[in-house]
């Protein structure tokens, strides 16, 4: 392997893995032992844990904003961008009820941990957050768009959380749904 590929796949394989295991309980043998690298060829791309968990970080910002970028760019309304944010809980919905929301997973860990990254990792919510508003905005609701947003990203959090408690694909659908006639009456 290439030293640019391998710390790719070395971010990766942290990035599974914190999100199946969590940040804390996954060690750096477990990142290699997935990777069969040698701990060798591993430190020399990262010394500390919390190096691994800024480039995993960064990467979860990127293809966040790639993301919201491409939602953009498909060209339909403000309404079916975040109609298409709603959906994301149906599509994403086995690894959802597997392990929980990634964003969300993240940031709550780091936070009870007190962790010094828990700033960056909330960039990430943040980004859905801007985004959100900035479609409520378009759709001609600025005055109350940033409260819009937060009551959308807090509610697919909670469908997350619990769609991860009781791993019931319908009761994502339900929510689903519900949020997509709340965003209809808006």
């Amino acid at each position: 392997m290439g030293g640019a590929i391998t710390r790719e796949q070395i971010v990766e394989a942290a990035d599974r893995l914190f999100y199946a295991q969590g940040y804390d309980p996954t060690s750096f043998a477990d990142i290699a032992a997935a990777l069969r690298i040698s701990r060798g060829n591993f430190y020399y791309h990262f010394k500390t844990k919390d190096e691994i968990l800024a480039a995993v970080i960064a990467l979860r910002l990127d293809r966040t904003q790639a993301m919201l970028a491409g939602w953009e760019a498909a060209g339909s309304d403000p309404a079916g961008r975040i109609r298409g944010f709603i959906r994301m809980l149906v599509a994403n919905r086995a690894p959802i009820m597997r392990h929980g929301c990634p964003v969300g997973t993240l940031c709550g860990e780091l936070a009870k941990l007190d962790h010094p990254a828990r700033d960056q990792a909330n960039a990430v919510m943040a980004l859905f957050r801007d985004w959100l508003a900035r479609q409520f905005t378009a759709l001609g609701r600025e005055a109350e768009a940033e409260a819009l947003a937060l009551h959308l990203l807090a509610r697919s959090q909670g469908v997350a959380t619990l769609a991860n408690a009781f791993r019931d694909e319908d009761f994502i659908r339900r929510e689903v749904a519900a949020m997509e006639a709340w965003l209809d009456a808006q």
